[in-house]
């Protein structure tokens, strides 16, 4: 998200936004502290479990944390599904797109320059 921008701001309601992207939210699970919706059997085959919330970093913006489980390629393709795959990476960019107003090409950009500014100095 840019400098000003607030996960709320952009998501009003982000279990309703997991929905419309996954398929039905199941559930809650606590990871580090925070409560992230489940969506236990997606709507894509490809996804075997979706995990997804905020995360609060006390004074700091709230981030938003995704996990998304998947099947081997290898099993997706042999099952003929390559249609979903395509699906599937369609989905989760449109998703990361609403959800943080970035593309993939700027969130690449970004992991880039975070593990070049981590990089040791020799």
């Amino acid at each position: 998200m840019r400098r000003g921008e607030h996960l709320d701001d952009r998501v009003p309601d982000l279990e309703a936004t997991v929905e419309s992207y996954f398929g039905a939210v199941t559930g809650t699970e606590e990871r580090d502290g925070n409560d992230l919706f489940v969506v236990e059997e997606p709507e894509n085959p490809v996804f075997d479990r979706i995990l997804a919330g905020a995360a609060e970093y006390g004074s700091k913006k709230d981030r938003l944390v995704v996990h998304f489980e998947e099947r081997p390629a290898e099993e997706v393709i042999a099952a003929g599904e390559a249609d979903a795959a395509e699906e599937a990476v369609s989905l989760k960019n449109e998703f990361l797109l609403e959800a943080t107003g970035r593309d993939a090409k700027s969130r690449r950009e970004s992991l880039k320059r975070a593990v070049e500014d981590d990089a040791p100095d020799y």
